[in-house]
């Protein structure tokens, strides 16, 4: 190991165990791992290739590229994750934030240009809150209430709420899709677990067995929250109301029927940066079908 003595190194050696471990993105991992390990920005490693690497950070480094090579997501190892440019804490009682996700951020910044409009928002399942807390950075005037079933989420959230400066602005509520909560609310945003459970196995090494199974499994379908959130939105809703939800590919025909018949309209699609239907929006009708 005593010659694996200056970043270029260390970074090539790493590079070179993750590819023949199958695993892509081998060098982008690395930098992340090596710079977080020696506590510096991405971009100093290239300018400092060349400097040497103490014993102890060397030995960290390893340690966090073993878990790698276990197909641990660096994210997981790093306990952070960075969505809208913000950055993020995890635990393992949370799903990890997706770009696929930001999907949702864009459709509601569209819908709502005034970035000074006093929003009230509610996010159903909010896990480490990166949906809610996205918005009410983006909205300096917005309130939000995130409600999960998890305990721990909740506490992964709360603790990004301080972090990002926004805790006095949000409340966080343990229920299961918001049952027993009342008021309604301008903004719905929710990413509900929308893989059929039967896809689970066949899921990458570093979703199945590192994100929650809970905030993954939509039953047999993929659709079950979906019918349990259809019954609580309109609880939530005003003739004004907006929800924002987040789908898997392909389904969303199958949601539009589900919210169809629980009083909800569908006025458009977004898709994400590889083309698919990720996040519907629909208005509150104000009557079930």
């Amino acid at each position: 190991m005593s010659r694996f003595t200056t970043i270029h190194t260390l970074l090539l050696c790493a590079k070179e165990k993750l590819d023949k471990a199958g695993i892509d993105g081998g060098w982008r991992d690395a930098r992340l791992l090596l710079a977080s390990v020696l506590d510096v920005r991405p971009d100093y490693l290239i300018a400092h290739s060349e400097a040497g690497v103490s014993l102890h950070k060397i030995e960290h480094f390893y340690q966090y590229l073993e878990r790698r090579l276990k197909r641990e997501p660096v994210s997981r190892i790093l306990g952070t994750r960075e969505f809208w440019s913000l950055p993020f804490k995890i635990s393992p009682a949370t799903l990890d934030p997706r770009p696929d996700s930001e999907t949702l951020i864009e459709a509601v910044l569209k819908d709502y240009p005034d970035h000074c409009v006093p929003l009230k928002i509610l996010d159903l399942g909010t896990g480490s809150g990166c949906l809610l807390l996205t918005l009410l950075k983006e909205y300096p005037e917005a309130y939000g209430i995130g409600i999960d079933i998890s305990l721990d989420a909740l506490l992964t959230a709360r603790e990004n709420a301080v972090n990002l400066q926004v805790c006095d602005r949000v409340n966080f509520v343990q229920s299961s899709w918001g049952k027993g909560l009342k008021g309604s609310f301008d903004v719905l945003v929710s990413n509900p677990p929308y893989i059929p459970i039967f896809e689970i196995d066949n899921l990458d090494p570093e979703v199945k067995l590192y994100e929650p199974l809970n905030a993954l499994d939509g039953g047999e379908s993929g659709l079950d929250c979906y019918h349990m959130l259809a019954l609580q939105f309109s609880l939530f809703s005003h003739r004004g109301t907006r929800l924002y939800l987040e789908i898997g590919q392909g389904q969303e025909n199958a949601v539009e029927k589900i919210m169809k018949e629980a009083g909800y309209v569908c006025a458009t699609w977004h898709r994400d940066l590889a083309g698919i239907k990720r996040c519907g929006v629909f208005s509150f009708s104000g009557g079930v079908s």
